[in-house]
């Protein structure tokens, strides 16, 4: 029987570059009581990769999760660079609204078109939260004006077009149903969610059903799988089915099971529908696949990512000075690493080539290739690359770039 989950709502805030989405994460997460009074709290605490630190962007979707009147509120800060729109277009599988954030000057831009089509194609409800409205040069009514133009142009329907609004100063801190109101936090953003955000819901009696979203790593317990209950209960310490992609089941155990609260994860010894949980003991699990009940493995199914649009050709140093900076020089070290990215980078797409020794790698724009190879060269890894190459598709006859 399908039933509702009152006590939870899942969102993910969806943004352009630097229009605030993850000062105002840091603002629900410090007014949601998360952190102790004493207790010193970077800004943009969610951006804890070194990448993400120096460039002011967010890189990796992450997941947090908040209080407000006893309800949670599981949080997903995404990319607001189209170059990182895979990590976007999977975490909205694991989301049932989404909070549109646009700057009250600069209005909707290129990545708040495309991140909001795929909310709209999924059904998502979405809450506009119009930021920096403290701006002295802020142009509140046209941005609405212009969001909405967005919203007809990408064919939303009715339902869809009557969002609510609120106007926010994240950095402030505030925010407000209506410009004439006075606010000195973050409350009536909160009551927007509850109210408008639906509950999760889904047969809590029939088997088990978690779709997996996002991969981490930790050396003591090995791969960490993320996902959303969709059906049924897991339990930690149990045995379940894999449903590979590939359409193959295989058996595992369950080691751990976490939620998530602010930026822990908390131990459980059970979840079920409508939780986003982290696993431990999967070890040969990949994004888009199923954990699913041994009696009834059944496969959640799976958004599409958008292709690669640029590939660069990564391979072995062999000038002169090859071996003076790297600890990671060889043909097998560069290959597993490029592998195992591929593994938890779903827009990346890694190729063997004719030489063992170089590998056609993939991705959405030159951002997303230069992140991973500034990554890797911060590991120790010394590769040489090509110059990038668009990539041309030909479709019934014809060419598209």
């Amino acid at each position: 029987m399908i039933k509702k989950r009152e006590d939870i709502r899942n969102i993910a805030i969806i943004a352009h570059v630097d229009h605030g989405k993850t000062t105002l994460v840091d603002g629900m997460l410090k007014q949601s009581g998360i952190f102790r009074e004493n207790q010193k709290v970077e800004d943009r605490v969610l951006d804890s990769n070194e990448i993400e630190r120096e460039r002011g962007i967010t890189i990796l979707a992450k997941n947090t999760a908040v209080t407000y009147k006893d309800i949670k509120i599981n949080v997903v800060d995404t990319p607001g660079h189209a170059d990182f729109g895979g990590e976007v277009e999977r975490v909205l599988k694991m989301v049932d609204g989404v909070l549109l954030l646009v700057d009250a000057f600069e209005g909707p831009m290129p990545q708040t078109r495309f991140v909001l089509k795929k909310a709209l194609a999924l059904n998502l409800p979405v809450i506009v939260v119009v930021n920096k409205i403290d701006r002295p040069d802020a142009r509140i009514d046209k941005v609405l004006d212009e969001v909405l133009e967005v919203f007809i142009e990408l064919g939303a329907d009715d339902s869809q077009i009557e969002f609510p609004v609120v106007y926010a100063s994240a950095k402030d801190g505030i925010a407000k149903n209506s410009l004439d109101e006075t606010s000195d936090s973050l409350q009536p953003l909160f009551e927007t969610i509850v109210n408008y955000v639906p509950a999760p819901s889904g047969d809590f009696d029939e088997p088990l059903q978690i779709l997996i979203t996002t991969l981490d790593h930790n050396d003591y317990v090995g791969r960490i799988a993320i996902g959303r209950v969709f059906r049924g209960t897991i339990n930690a310490g149990n045995e379940y089915a894999v449903c590979k992609r590939d359409g193959s089941i295989e058996k595992t155990k369950i080691s751990n099971l976490f939620q998530f609260m602010g930026l822990e994860r908390e131990e459980a010894e059970s979840a079920t529908v409508g939780d986003i949980v982290a696993v431990t003991g999967v070890e040969d699990i990949n994004i888009g696949e199923t954990i699913a009940d041994l009696s009834k493995p059944e496969v959640v199914p799976y958004v599409d990512i958008d292709e690669p649009t640029l590939s660069m050709v990564f391979c072995v140093n062999d000038s002169p000075f090859a071996g003076e900076e790297g600890t990671y020089v060889t043909s097998r070290h560069l290959r597993d690493r490029l592998f195992k990215e591929a593994k938890s980078n779903v827009s990346l797409r890694v190729e063997e080539t004719d030489s063992p020794d170089r590998f056609k790698v993939s991705g959405r724009g030159e951002l997303h290739l230069s992140v991973l190879i500034e990554t890797m060269r911060r590991e120790g890894y010394e590769f040489q690359v090509s110059k990038p190459i668009v990539i041309v598709k030909e479709i019934n006859g014809k060419i598209y770039l």
